[in-house]
């Protein structure tokens, strides 16, 4: 996990944001997912842990994490995507709510996008 910091680190840095943001744990995420070919939208809610799938994939959220007091702004959650067939995820980090093209997943056939935390 600790890419996963540094990551965040820079994040939060190249935007001018304090470095040390005091954050809660939601309880999941709520998320959005598109198939390209068909384009058909799906909105998914996960709770931590939790996987769901859309078409071909199968999504997994680890963690979501908040600003304390701002569930929906700059939620960002640590996802697994995986793709029947292929044995290594498609994606794998984070994906902030505010910012999703900072980190997308590139899939030629889905996009995926986290929309916030849940907190309940």
């Amino acid at each position: 996990m600790t890419r996963v910091w540094a990551f965040l680190t820079a994040f939060l840095f190249a935007t001018g944001a304090p470095a040390q943001l005091a954050t809660s744990n939601g309880t999941g995420a709520d998320l959005r997912a598109l198939d390209k070919l068909t384009g058909k939208v799906s909105d998914l809610q996960l709770a931590t842990g939790q996987s769901d799938s859309v078409g071909r994939i199968t999504i997994t959220v680890d963690e979501c994490r908040y600003p304390n007091g701002n569930a929906a702004g700059e939620a960002y959650a640590f996802l697994s995507v995986r793709e029947i067939g292929i044995d290594a995820p498609v994606f794998e980090g984070w994906m902030i709510a505010s910012s999703p093209a900072l980190n997308p997943m590139d899939h030629q056939r889905y996009d995926v996008w986290v929309l916030r935390c849940t907190t309940s």
